[in-house]
């Protein structure tokens, strides 16, 4: 038995796509698709990885090798196979893909119900190329909606900031760290999806999203994190010696301006804050110049939080800032057990009813923030809306009596800017340069033709 080339992107697609090149009308020589958000959680995305998936992928040359290993799994498996097809992409094409992609700019926010990005053939030869692909190009729906639950997030965050801290700007961007890493399906999913929580904040424990940032958004370090504890280095130590376990952490973290964080609820979080935390290492812990993010790891998260906060603050001070909320005195907290968008809310909404500043907590988010969504979290399609067949326009669409919510557009389809707001623009022809569009070709021919910086892609919400 051969071994199959894992890098054959022929072979990334879904199996009825091989059959596809019959089924098409006769005198078909261009298909237009297009993706968008059909609805969802949220009322608005924020797009973001299809640089990457162009750069990884499309960019490859297929060989002839290509082809014939596709032809011999597929026929085995039981579908026709376009061979003719596929080597006129080797000997005609160079290899190069013959479709032309086009896009918003990745970080734009885009309300749902518009076309976010639209595929069409360069070959009349090859119209069915726009379908093969849709199963690998569908796939922006996973770093998209990571982006768009974290941006979302991030508002939630930065509207409690703004009532209740002085400081919103500087706190902002490390309020939610992604803690995700180990909780996704994949290596790929957690370099993606941990860079596509990353165009909304700056912490992060995924280090495949600093490699996936500097190979193909041009990022030299794209986020940051601090040493902090996990429970086997507490409670390795023994738990007569827990204390000593803290001690060990603020002797070797706890420096002017240094900030680390330390699991605490390893035996009784109480005492951990009440006793180790607040008498026995206080000082230490002032006389170091640091910050302690204390980290609480089971329970109720927001009464955990809340229980946290005000025992440091009855240990350790605070302050009032402008706005009037009390902030820790050299202390902060993290919780990063059971979040996700309601319990941060809650814990927010806990904190500003306590007369606390929001920027006394920060968030660590698993599952919930790299894995807990898919394809329906906003209802993502790819569609064909055009075709040219005989040389005539023709309009594709379906639009199923038991669903009328699954109603496809038709037409070339255009995101453009009018009266303030984003609206979908349908032609009736291909025949079009797209005036006053807010999208652009990134990829043609086998070519990325745009490459964004993380920094631009940033500066985009």
């Amino acid at each position: 038995m051969t071994r199959i080339d894992d890098q054959n992107l022929i072979l990334d697609t879904d199996s009825y796509k091989s059959s596809h090149f019959l089924q098409y009308p006769q005198g078909t020589t261009r298909l237009f698709s297009y993706l968008e958000s059909r609805g969802g959680r949220y009322p608005v995305t924020r797009f973001f990885g299809l640089q990457y998936i162009l750069d990884r992928y499309l960019t490859r040359r297929v060989t002839a090798e290509m082809v014939e290993e596709a032809r011999d799994l597929i026929e085995a498996h039981g579908e026709p196979f376009p061979f003719e097809g596929w080597m006129r992409v080797v000997n005609v094409h160079g290899g190069r893909l013959p479709l032309e992609v086009r896009a918003v700019p990745e970080g734009t926010l885009v309300p749902i119900h518009n076309v976010l990005m639209s595929v069409t053939n360069t070959d009349p030869e090859l119209p069915w190329l726009v379908g093969w692909f849709e199963t690998m190009l569908m796939r922006v729906w996973y770093p998209t909606t990571v982006a768009t639950q974290s941006y979302h997030i991030r508002e939630i965050i930065r509207v409690a900031l703004d009532r209740t801290s002085d400081r919103a700007a500087e706190e902002l961007p490390f309020k939610l760290h992604d803690f995700g890493s180990r909780g996704v399906s994949s290596r790929e999913s957690a370099g993606l999806g941990g860079l596509a929580h990353l165009i909304n904040f700056m912490g992060s424990d995924t280090l495949e999203a600093l490699r996936v940032a500097r190979n193909h958004y041009g990022a030299d370090i794209a986020g940051y994190s601090i040493p902090a504890a996990e429970h086997s280095t507490v409670t390795s130590w023994g738990k007569a010696h827990e204390v000593d376990a803290y001690r060990n952490m603020v002797t070797h973290f706890g420096k002017p301006g240094g900030v680390f964080a330390v699991v605490s609820d390893s035996y009784d979080l109480k005492h951990a804050i009440n006793v180790h935390w607040g008498e026995t290492l206080k000082q230490q812990v002032i006389d170091s110049g640091g910050t302690l993010v204390v980290r609480p790891d089971s329970g109720d998260p927001p009464a955990m939080v809340r229980l946290a906060v005000n025992a440091l603050a009855a240990k350790y001070g605070t302050t009032t800032n402008a706005k009037g909320y009390k902030v820790l005195s050299h202390v902060r907290v993290i919780q990063g057990d059971g979040i996700d968008e309601q319990t941060i809310r809650q814990i927010l909404d806990n904190l500003e009813v306590d007369g606390f500043s929001a920027e006394n907590v920060a968030f660590g988010m698993g599952g919930a923030l790299l894995q807990k969504v898919d394809r329906d979290t906003q209802k993502f399609a790819y569609k064909a809306s055009a075709g040219l067949i005989d040389g005539e326009y023709r309009g594709i669409y379906k639009d199923p009596v038991t669903d009328p919510g699954k109603r496809s557009k038709d037409g070339v389809l255009d995101l453009v800017l009018e009266g303030g707001r984003m609206i979908t623009k349908a032609y009736k022809t291909f025949d079009t340069d797209f005036p006053g569009s807010l999208m652009r070709v990134v990829y043609r021919d086998g070519e990325l033709l745009v490459r964004d910086t993380l920094d631009t892609v940033r500066g985009r919400a």
